[in-house]
């Protein structure tokens, strides 16, 4: 990867380049609701000069509360990722939480995310790096800044 920044889709992002946004809803709620928010978000960034990646969760794994919604899981949440990102022409990120999370995944979302409380999990990582697809490790809250 270059000083100069990388491509996702074909889109410019990284050092040198114009800013990017990755956002949406932490998870994937009902697809008529994802469709609209990935319809407004898309014009949005596409009124701003902004290459836009589409972010939602098919899984959250990691809630503080048993009444938070999780997401519909892999094959659901994936299939509405797709047509997503079909629909609007937008790549796609996710979190993965498991290794056998990843493949399936990766055929669907350009970026892969691995979610801050598992940013340290070797595995998971490296099955991620291993697809060629973007890896976004967020960092967790517990590690030193540096």
């Amino acid at each position: 990867m270059s000083r100069q920044g990388f491509e996702i889709s074909g889109r410019p992002v990284g050092a040198g380049r114009r800013l990017f946004l990755i956002a949406g809803p932490c998870v994937i709620e009902d697809e008529g609701t994802m469709m609209r928010v990935a319809e407004f978000m898309a014009s949005l960034a596409g009124r701003h000069g902004l290459t836009f990646i589409f972010k939602s969760s098919f899984l959250k794994a990691n809630r503080t509360s048993q009444d938070s919604p999780e997401g519909p899981g892999l094959e659901k949440g994936l299939e509405i990722l797709r047509r997503i990102g079909k629909s609007f022409g937008l790549p796609v990120c996710t979190d993965v939480h498991e290794v056998g999370q990843v493949a399936p995944a990766a055929e669907v979302a350009e970026v892969l995310q691995i979610p801050s409380f598992l940013c340290r999990q070797s595995a998971l990582i490296r099955a991620a790096a291993a697809t060629g697809r973007v890896v976004n490790i967020k960092k967790g809250q517990f590690m030193d800044p540096g």
